[in-house]
């Protein structure tokens, strides 16, 4: 049972199996901790609780972002994302044309450049 802060980056060169085995130690570190907190345990018990539940969250969000980039990864050239792989920006962003659906041009517009194209004019000097 860790003593000082975990450091993240030491956190990310784990595997998940590490990672979860970790989680369970802290959980089961922060039960005992509550414990004597109950029973009026000392304070420099009562001060490691943060720091506990500090170490939790960021085991947590260690094992979140490596899900995400495996399931990046898993997704790379597939043709649909799911939605919480997908760029967040804003709704309005979201809904707009893309820039493909934009340049593209109806049969009328199409019939009325060829039939009457922009006129060319020589100045005369």
């Amino acid at each position: 049972m860790p003593d000082a802060r975990i450091k993240v980056h030491e956190l990310r060169q784990k595997s998940k199996t590490d990672l979860l085995a970790q989680l369970k130690d802290l959980k089961a570190e922060l039960a005992l901790l509550r414990v004597a907190k109950v029973t009026g345990g000392a304070p420099n018990k009562l001060s490691k609780i943060k720091v506990v539940r500090l170490s939790i969250a960021q085991v947590l969000t260690v094992i979140s972002q490596k899900q995400k980039a495996v399931l990046r990864e898993a997704y790379k050239n597939k043709k649909f994302l799911p939605l919480d792989l997908r760029p967040k920006k804003t709704r309005a962003i979201r809904r707009r044309l893309t820039k493909h659906q934009q340049s593209l041009k109806t049969e009328r517009e199409k019939k009325r450049e060829i039939y009457f194209p922009m006129r060319k004019y020589a100045i005369k000097v």
